[in-house]
């Protein structure tokens, strides 16, 4: 379809019909497998080729992912945040260690690259922020979380504070009591 087409139809009421050829290819967002098995990867990497400072890092911000990819549904599909925390899984983390791993390891760890730093120690600044990052992301989510529950308590007291077993509760103030023998309307003793 071409401009005038285009231009004829949106004229003629068709404004919301889209062409394969107008739609843009957009891939899938990575399922929760594809996230775990990105940060799987990284630490896989990592393992027996970096120092400490480095591996504790990884480490740190996969946990935390692997922490949040079951709570990504509760982020929202579109939300800066999810699309954050998938980032980091699936770029981010795995572009800032794969560029430092093809690095000689003396040249990495040794020689000043920027600002006074090494490689070694503009990789842990980096790995830094993400976890900071993701540490308030998380909170975030546990907060409203929280929130939620706070809520749905204010919820059931209010549903249920006038119902008449909360009624019968307040007024008498004590458990019934076991009836004497033939007793009407009281419980009677097992």
């Amino acid at each position: 379809m071409g401009w005038f087409d285009g231009v004829i139809g949106r004229l003629a009421g068709r404004a919301n019909e889209v062409t394969a050829e107008q739609r843009p290819d957009v891939p899938e967002p990575p399922s929760s497998a594809q996230i775990l098995a990105a940060v799987q990867g990284v630490e896989d990497r990592v393992t027996g080729r970096v120092g400490p400072a480095v591996s504790s890092r990884v480490h740190r911000i996969t946990v935390r992912i692997a922490e949040m990819v079951p709570r990504l549904d509760r982020m929202g599909v579109a939300s800066l945040e999810a699309h954050t925390v998938v980032s980091t899984a699936t770029s981010y983390l795995p572009e800032a260690i794969d560029t430092y791993l093809r690095l000689p390891r003396d040249f990495a760890d040794r020689r000043v690259v920027a600002n006074g730093k090494t490689s070694l120690m503009l990789l842990c600044d980096q790995l830094d922020l993400l976890a900071v990052t993701l540490g308030k992301i998380s909170d975030a989510v546990s907060r409203s979380d929280a929130n939620a529950l706070i809520a749905h308590g204010d919820f059931l007291a209010s549903k249920f504070s006038t119902s008449s077993l909360a009624l019968a509760a307040d007024t008498e103030g004590v458990p019934p009591q076991p009836a004497a023998p033939g007793e009407p309307g009281r419980l009677e003793a097992p």
